[in-house]
């Protein structure tokens, strides 16, 4: 437990090592999963595509490996930082989760509007996270469930270029990632932190399922 800039970290001993176990798995099989993609990628896909691979598991591996590293440092100034970067590491990892569907309507202006609109609103995210640590939580938080859940504007024309699975996959992962919403602002939960971890890295795995049957299945025709 302790506190360092008006930021309370109280979290036990088994609280960490939950969290740590939670990150590790996801961490572990992050690696694994963007090496598999980015290889599909580079055998069967486009060079656009490849580009849209490489973001995401760049992003995803990124946030994950931030993420970890954050949540198990003792408290200090380095934690302080640490917190910057992993807070800013979810709106690249939402935005890198885009990339590979909206990349598939590129051609689209709607879509490529939609994907430049996702990235300049990360950044924007970033730009707060690291210019006023700590003063703007809940804003991060709304903005994270905006832009998770803005894709809603373009899902007809989206769902016309990926495969249905995908779009289905799409979604489940979206509403686990706002349930565990509840568990990430439950702070007098014990293992609070863990559970909500644990939302995250399974709605991320059912993304990343998205992605890869993204790559790997053709759209059917209607």
């Amino acid at each position: 437990m302790g506190e360092f800039n008006g930021i309370r970290w109280a979290y036990d001993k088994y609280e960490l090592i939950a969290d740590g176990i939670v990150h590790g798995v996801g961490l572990f099989f992050a690696l694994i999963g963007a090496t598999v993609l980015i290889f599909y990628a580079t055998l069967w896909s486009p060079a656009g595509a490849l580009v849209a691979a490489w973001v995401y598991g760049v992003g995803l591996v990124l946030t994950l490996g931030i993420s970890f590293s954050y949540n198990i440092w003792p408290v200090s100034r380095t934690k302080w930082y640490l917190r910057r970067f992993d807070h800013s590491a979810i709106f690249i990892l939402i935005a890198a989760t885009y990339t590979p569907f909206l990349q598939r309507g590129a051609d689209d202006p709607l879509l490529l509007g939609m994907l430049i609109f996702i990235w300049l609103i990360a950044a924007f995210g970033i730009f707060v996270k690291c210019v006023f640590p700590g003063k703007c939580d809940r804003l991060a938080i709304l903005l994270y469930l905006a832009m998770g859940w803005s894709g809603l504007v373009v899902a007809e024309p989206v769902a016309s270029r990926i495969p249905y699975t995908s779009m289905l996959l799409i979604v489940i992962g979206g509403v686990i990632y706002s349930l565990g919403v509840i568990f990430h602002v439950w702070e007098r939960l014990r293992f609070q932190n863990a559970i909500w971890h644990g939302f995250v890295v399974a709605a991320a795995a059912v993304h990343y399922s998205a992605v890869l049957t993204c790559f790997s299945l053709s759209v059917p025709a209607f």
